[in-house]
């Protein structure tokens, strides 16, 4: 005969959405690492679920109604990541055309007496209307001499721009 305890935690977990190999079924509100990403359904154990999940309200039960809730919400993100995305290419596009100059004091042989770098090169596009942050702009070291660069922009993962980047004497 089971002792009341165990008919109580039993009823308990019948009342919750079961998955394929047993567990809760929970819906993630934040982040939880070794489980899984918000907004994303995981399958965990009862104790983990009503010990830990569900009281730190990092996780609410997954009913159907969140679950469409859910999938509606991650088809608007998705809109708008490729809207974003859009612009993007389009900014690539306007900066692949730019052609910045930068005045540096040199000396005859053409070496700088200091160095052109991210900052600079921000500031210049930021002056033609193109904003971009320092970090975005990939350099494989600082500019030391006069001359023509071609200068990554990296505005995503997946897009770049080339810039290209004429560093001339002062006058």
């Amino acid at each position: 005969m089971a002792s009341v305890k165990e008919r109580v935690r039993k009823q308990r977990y019948k009342r919750l959405p079961k998955g394929p190999h047993g567990g809760i079924e929970l819906l993630l509100i934040q982040n939880v690492d070794h489980v899984g990403k918000q907004g994303e359904v995981v399958e965990v154990r009862p104790g983990h679920a009503f010990n830990y999940l569900l009281p730190q309200g990092l996780a609410i039960v997954a009913t159907e109604h969140h679950k469409r809730m859910v999938e509606k919400h991650k088809a608007k993100l998705k809109e708008i990541e490729l809207a974003r995305l859009s612009g993007l290419r389009q900014l690539a596009e306007k900066i692949a055309e730019q052609s910045i100059t930068i005045e540096a004091n040199a000396n005859d042989e053409g070496h700088l007496y200091g160095s052109v770098g991210a900052v600079d090169i921000a500031k210049a596009l930021k002056a033609n209307g193109i904003t971009v942050t320092d970090d975005q702009i990939r350099l494989q070291g600082p500019l030391k001499e006069l001359g023509l660069y071609t200068v990554k922009v990296h505005l995503h993962a997946d897009i770049e721009a080339d810039l290209k980047v004429w560093v001339v004497p002062t006058s």
